[in-house]
């Protein structure tokens, strides 16, 4: 059913049963239920944040029916007390109602007042149980001397409603919301964001005009308004005829402060496609979200195609351009109207006829020395999937050399992908430990990504050994036009929120990691490892780094992970916390769990004590939380020096109660099978494909680029044997290589990890 097909109510009193509803609570009925009812003054009502969709019978007089409207306003509100209080200010409930896109308003934070502009109303996330309507919020662009202090850039929980800098956009509910000036009461038609904002040029700037084919430059002598149209006087470096000098007089959106290419002449020579026959048009295969080149100012520029269609006044069909570069003239508004979101001077209209698709992505002439593989050109503009629907196991250690090393292998980059090429390529190349989720069942609006990551993606790594990267940019493309970004086709990203994206909010896998803190649980995806400032971790390895995380969190793992995703600890991408982490190729974590039976760290008996304040004790291991049996705890604690510790009991799994000697005990332990490492702002990854200490591969989906700016990035797997032989080395003689002195690649593995990917070969059957 949709919100028109029921009735909405808000309990004004508290009824005599059930009694967990309260005053403030809203609720939902079907509307022909609703009209039948016969003699009755009850209505079976559902609660909007009911577990469940049981209903019940609530006499009329408890409540007041509300409008959908209203009632989205008030499901943005945390709790039913306050819901209670704003349903009574009528007045408020109408104003907000009236509230749309591009009202000035005042946002109010405790006792203070911010200025803003709503840039987005509706909802930001789905029914938190599955009911008819959710709540309304309003994202607000904050202005002025309030800007920087928001909360978001106008992203909220991956997914992006409008576009501002960061921390200038805050989402909130009606009830923080005031317009700044009176509006009627009824709802209003919204307005469009303005382009830009009039104040911001005056007389004596630079600037950028943009007419018809022409792109210019001149200095700003007014700036009018005239028949509700704002314009710009500028005198012109030089004239429409070609002439040095003269003025004109130019529509407000069609100028940018700035010099776009100062460098360059003013002309734009649009790069006009030959003449074809209607089957091989390019026109017909370029659509919204196609990569397409256009030639500006005598160089090419590359882009992406956000919209298509007719402009005021133009009869040709236009494109609307998010280019690469700063090489535009609006934020994808044209003459007030928004046509697409995009960053400053990066949008462009333009005819559709002379976008050509990108040639970087085309195989090239004969006389390159390396060729992009052939592709299914219309396919992939299509959007449709040209690998077959057919399960490929991960490449084994025997045909490593044969089907992945070498140039023109692994997963090709484009345009900031290397965060998703590295994760793609670590996951599954050599690993099926996820590949649950390439099968699972899933909604049908996202099994097109789920295919694309299937049979466009791993089924060629694995079967061929390389990955056109037009195919990574489909499955950006799609993840974009999800909404969960807007520059996920431009943008680098990290490949944790890449991650997350892909596992929860597209395949809903569940959680990898449940972590156990205070008797309660977490879930999550991936574990981000911090450290407490009194730690004596010099030279770390992953098993300590993990276990120093966990003991100062207070955190358990709840049970073993089939995957488990480790950020290493850093102060952002430029800042490590450690010149070196020693990677641990299995991690022990029969110590971090919540439950089950654990040994006595001295003499191999049954733990049933475990003292924190014994963790940095020097004397014991320098890994391992150390738990010991009863006796082993009360001889430890008799020392001076720890008789001050508590030492917490163990919860003993009942079946193990009375056992001494659990020489039988299996120690539960996770194998590396790869790692992402990022250096000035670029992400590999290194894999561990064989069980031999060499067996290491390194995968760059930039390591070279053939043909310059016009050419193609070359993506290269090759093997690391040398890795190995650090990883022998004792701790002591690894922490004297100086990172430069280290051979081949390995001084990346070593110095530039950013996060390891582990698996449990024995979970991993069962998830």
């Amino acid at each position: 059913m949709t919100s028109t097909e029921h009735v909405y109510f808000i309990l004004t009193k508290r009824p005599e049963a059930p009694g967990h509803l309260k005053a403030g609570s809203i609720c939902y009925a079907p509307e022909i239920k609703y009209k039948r009812r016969v003699h009755s003054n009850k209505v079976n009502v559902t609660p909007f944040d009911s577990q469940t969709n049981l209903d019940y019978a609530i006499d009329l007089d408890y409540m007041t029916e509300l409008s959908a409207e209203h009632t989205e306003l008030l499901l943005a509100l945390p709790d039913d007390k306050e819901r209670l209080q704003w349903f009574q200010e009528k007045s408020a409930l109408q104003t907000a109602v009236g509230l749309s896109e591009g009202n000035a308003i005042i946002v109010l934070e405790g006792e203070d007042e911010m200025k803003g502009i709503i840039r987005y109303v509706g909802t930001v996330s789905g029914p938190k149980y599955k009911r008819p309507l959710a709540g309304k919020f309003f994202g607000i662009e904050l202005q002025g001397a309030d800007k920087g202090k928001g909360t978001c850039n106008g992203r909220y929980l991956y997914k992006d409603y409008f576009s501002c800098e960061k921390k200038c956009a805050v989402f909130v509910p009606f009830s923080k919301v005031r317009p700044l000036v009176p509006i009627s009461l009824t709802p209003t038609a919204p307005e469009p964001p303005p382009q830009q904002q009039p104040e911001a040029l005056l007389p004596g700037d630079r600037v950028t005009y943009f007419i018809e084919d022409k792109l210019g430059h001149g200095m700003v002598v007014d700036v009018l308004k005239e028949d509700g149209e704002r314009f710009v006087r500028i005198s012109t470096d030089m004239d429409e005829n070609g002439k040095m000098g003269g003025e004109l007089k130019i529509l407000l959106h069609c100028v940018v402060k700035g010099e776009v290419s100062a460098a360059e002449p003013e002309k734009m020579d649009i790069d006009t496609p030959p003449t074809k026959s209607k089957a091989s048009d390019p026109d017909t295969l370029l659509s919204v979200n196609s990569l397409v080149e256009v030639k500006l100012a005598l160089r090419r520029s590359y882009g992406i195609i956000r919209w298509i269609g007719n402009l005021p006044d133009k009869e040709q069909t236009m494109a609307g351009l998010e280019l690469d570069e700063d090489m535009g003239v609006s934020d994808g508004t044209f003459k007030g109207e928004r046509y697409f979101c995009c960053p400053p001077k990066r949008g462009l209209f333009l005819k559709l006829s002379s976008c050509r698709p990108d040639s970087r992505f085309q195989s090239l002439s004969a006389n390159h020395s390396e060729k992009m593989p052939q592709l299914e050109d219309t396919e992939v503009a299509m959007g449709h999937s040209t690998g077959r629907l057919e399960t490929v196991p991960p490449i084994s250690t025997e045909q490593v050399s044969r089907i992945l090393t070498g140039r023109m292998k692994g997963i090709q980059g484009h345009c900031n992908s290397c965060y998703m090429d590295a994760a793609l390529f670590s996951l599954f190349s050599c690993s099926s430990v996820l590949d649950s989720m390439l099968y699972k069942s899933t909604e049908p609006q996202d099994a097109p990504i789920q295919r694309t990551l299937l049979c466009d993606i791993v089924n060629p790594l694995r079967s061929k050994g390389f990955v056109d990267g037009r195919y990574v940019m489909k499955l950006r493309q799609q993840l974009e036009k999800h909404g969960y970004s807007h520059s996920f086709t431009t943008d680098e990203k990290d490949p944790e929120e890449f991650l997350i994206v892909i596992m929860h909010h597209i395949l809903s896998l569940d959680p990898l990691l449940k972590l156990s803190a205070g008797g309660k649980v977490q879930e999550s995806y991936c574990y981000q490892i911090f450290l407490d400032q009194n730690h004596s971790l010099v030279l770390p390895t992953v098993q300590q780094l993990l276990e120093h995380s966990f003991h100062s969190g207070r955190l358990k793992l709840a049970e073993v992970p089939s995957c488990l995703i480790l950020q290493m600890p850093r102060f952002g991408k430029k800042f490590k916390m450690f010149d070196k982490i020693i990677p641990s190729l299995e991690l022990d974590v029969t110590d971090l769990l919540s439950d089950g039976p654990q040994q006595c760290i001295i003499c191999g008996n049954m733990a049933a004590e475990q003292c924190n304040d014994c963790f940095k004790d020097p004397v014991f291991s320098c890994t391992g939380f150390k738990v010991f049996c009863r006796m082993c705890s009360t001889q430890v604690h008799s020392h001076q020096q720890r008789r001050s510790h508590r030492p917490a009991a163990l919860d003993v799994p009942k079946e193990y109660v009375g056992h001494h000697s659990p020489h039988t005990l299996t120690r539960d332990k996770l194998e590396l099978f790869a790692v992402l490492c990022i250096e000035t702002s670029h992400y590999v990854s290194f894999i561990k494909y064989g069980p031999s200490p060499e067996d290491w591969l390194f995968f760059d989906s930039m390591a070279d680029r053939e043909g310059g700016t016009d050419g193609f990035n070359i993506p290269e797997v090759c093997v690391c044997p040398e890795v190995g032989t650090y990883l022998e080395m004792p701790p002591a003689e690894l922490a004297s290589q100086a990172p430069r002195d280290m051979k081949g690649v390995a001084k990346r593995l070593f110095c530039d990890a950013y996060m390891y990917l582990y698996q449990s070969t024995s979970m991993c059957l069962y998830r």
